[in-house]
């Protein structure tokens, strides 16, 4: 965690300067999402007493904007997922390969028949 200035982390004055410079990544980078408002830390920037402020405020706004991401994800994902289901509930049914049906046990020994006497005949 960033904590007023650290020598662990940036400083919270660099992480305004970016932000207020609209360089969220160079910001993300520096550690705006660990940043934890500091005593002191209104009194870094002089004319910027609000440096805690806008710099948790960026936070918040980042987490939103992601949150918003993730929700858009999992409900394009849950659509695909839907469309799918339904488009194999219409689908037609897969072609079987042609398989002649059997015939009832009375009609193949008509058939049977039929065909011994064709064959026993000359044509």
């Amino acid at each position: 965690m960033v904590q007023g200035g650290d020598a662990a982390g940036p400083a919270p004055a660099r992480l305004l300067q970016l932000v207020l410079a609209d360089d969220l990544d160079a910001a993300l980078d520096a550690g705006l999402m660990d940043y934890v408002p500091g005593p002191g830390d209104d009194a870094l920037l002089p004319g910027h007493p609000d440096l805690p402020a806008r710099l948790l405020q960026a936070q918040q706004q980042l987490q939103r904007a992601w949150d918003a991401r993730d929700r858009y994800r999992q409900r394009a994902q849950r659509l695909a997922r839907r469309a799918a289901e339904r488009d194999a509930r219409r689908a037609p049914p897969a072609p079987t390969p042609d398989l002649k049906p059997a015939l009832p046990p009375a009609a193949a020994a008509i058939l049977a028949r039929a065909k011994a006497r064709a064959a026993g005949k000359p044509s």
